[in-house]
C-alpha cells in the first residue's frame, strides 16, 4: 500500500498525520487524494461517516491554498454543527509542521456576531454549515469571492436537513474559477440533480464498497437477552470494564432518557444526548462528557453525528440500528487513533436476522458473548 509521502502529500503534514496515528491511507484517502491532489477539477466520492473523507479532501485542500494570500479559498459545507466542528478541528490539526493556515468555522448555535468578528481576520479555509453560512453571506461579512474548492460534506444529509437553497445558493455564490468535490453516502435524486446543475460532466466517481468501511480494530460482540434484561446485562458489562468510557446508543429520545434514568442508580455516571436539546444544553452535555464528568453517553444516531471524542473503549446497541451506515457510524466512535475497541449489541430473538444481514453486507464477524 502506498503511504501519504507515496500519494504526494507534503512531509510537513505527513509529519502532522504521523502524531495523530494516522499512518496508512484507507482506501477513500488512497483512491480520492491522486484524483483532486494539485488538479482543477470537480469531484464526486460516494462514501459513509468513518471511510476517512476529511482527510481525504483536507489534505489536497490545504495543499492548494496560497498562505500568502489573506482571503477564503476553500470552503466547506457540512450538514450539523459538530460535523462543521469536528472537520475544523482535524485541518488545524494536519497544519501543526506545515506553513500557517488560518481556518475558522462558523455555524448555527454560536454568536453571529462573534463569527462576524472572527472573519475579519485572515481566513484562508472556512468550514461551515449552509444555512449559517449564508446568514453572514447576507450581512456582508463574508467573501466568496475568491474560492477555489468548495467541499460538500455529507451531502445527502445536508438535503435530509433542508439546506438544498442554501448550498445552491453557495454553489452560484462560488461560480467561475472554482471546483466542487461532493461526497455523500447515497445518491437519492436530488444529490444526482444537483451534480448535473452544478459539477462538470467529466468530474471522476469514486464510490467505497461498503465491506470496507468498518474498523478491523473494533471488536463485534452481541448477547441475546429480553427487552426486559438489557439494563441488567449491560450493567454486567459496564462493571467489567473498570473505568474505560464509552457510547449507548438507542433509537429514541424517549428510549435515551429513560436508559439514563434507569442507569443513574447503578452508580454509572452518565449524560443523555438527542436532537429536542437546545444547543447550549448539547454543547454542555458534550463538555461534561468530553472533560471525563461523565463516564457514559447514551444518545441517539441523529444527535451524534460528528461526535469525536478520544478515548472510548466501548459502543453498546441498546437496539440495533435500521441503516448499516449507522452501524458503521455507531461503532465508528471506539478504536480510534490506531486503538482497539468493542461494539456490543444487545438483540433479542427478532434481531438475529439482523445480525446476519450486518456480518453479510459489511463483512465483519460478530461474536457472541454469554
Amino acid at each position: 500500500m502506498k503511504s501519504f509521502k507515496e500519494l504526494g502529500i507534503a512531509a510537513d503534514y505527513c509529519k502532522g498525520l504521523a502524531e495523530l496515528s494516522i499512518n496508512e491511507p484507507t482506501e477513500v484517502q488512497l483512491k480520492a487524494i491522486p484524483m483532486v491532489l494539485g488538479k482543477q477539477t470537480d469531484f464526486i466520492g460516494q462514501a459513509q461517516t468513518g471511510t476517512g473523507k476529511t482527510a481525504a479532501f483536507g489534505l489536497p485542500l490545504l495543499a492548494g491554498i496560497d498562505a500568502s494570500q489573506p482571503h477564503i479559498q476553500g470552503v466547506v459545507l457540512a450538514p450539523t454543527r459538530e460535523l462543521a466542528k469536528q472537520v475544523q478541528k482535524q485541518l488545524f490539526r494536519f497544519t501543526k509542521y506545515a506553513e500557517k493556515i488560518f481556518s475558522e468555522v462558523v455555524c448555527g448555535g454560536d454568536k453571529i456576531d462573534r463569527q462576524i468578528e472572527a472573519l475579519k481576520r485572515p481566513t484562508q479555509v472556512l468550514v461551515a454549515t449552509p444555512g449559517r453560512l449564508m446568514d453572514l453571506v447576507r450581512r456582508k461579512a463574508v467573501d466568496l469571492t475568491h474560492v477555489r474548492t468548495l467541499v460538500l460534506d455529507e451531502a445527502d444529509e445536508m438535503l435530509k436537513l433542508g439546506f438544498r437553497e442554501d448550498i445552491d445558493s453557495v454553489m452560484k455564490l462560488t461560480k467561475g474559477g472554482r471546483h466542487i468535490w461532493l461526497f455523500s453516502a447515497t445518491m437519492p435524486k436530488g444529490i444526482k440533480k444537483m451534480i448535473s446543475q452544478h459539477l462538470a460532466d467529466d468530474a471522476p466517481f469514486l464510490k467505497i464498497d461498503k465491506q470496507h468501511i468498518v474498523n478491523p480494530n473494533i471488536r463485534h460482540h452481541y448477547i441475546r437477552c429480553t427487552e426486559g434484561e438489557k439494563l441488567g446485562r449491560i450493567v454486567d458489562f459496564l462493571k467489567e470494564r473498570g473505568e474505560q468510557r464509552g457510547l449507548i446508543f438507542c433509537r429514541t429520545r424517549q428510549d435515551t432518557i429513560d436508559f439514563g434514568m434507569a442507569l443513574e442508580p447503578h452508580g454509572f455516571s452518565n449524560v443523555v444526548l438527542h436532537g429536542d436539546l437546545m444547543q447550549t444544553e448539547r454543547d454542555k452535555i458534550m463538555r461534561m462528557f468530553k472533560k471525563g464528568r461523565a463516564r457514559i453517553l447514551i444518545t441517539t444516531d441523529v444527535a451524534a453525528r460528528g461526535i469525536d471524542v478520544e478515548g472510548l473503549s466501548f459502543v453498546i446497541h441498546h437496539q440495533l440500528p435500521e441503516k448499516n451506515e449507522y452501524y458503521t457510524h455507531r461503532s465508528g466512535r471506539t478504536a480510534r487513533a490506531g486503538k482497539t475497541g468493542i461494539s456490543l449489541a444487545l438483540i433479542t430473538r427478532h434481531d438475529e436476522k439482523r445480525i446476519d444481514q450486518l456480518e453479510r453486507e459489511l463483512k465483519i464477524t460478530f461474536r457472541e458473548i454469554a
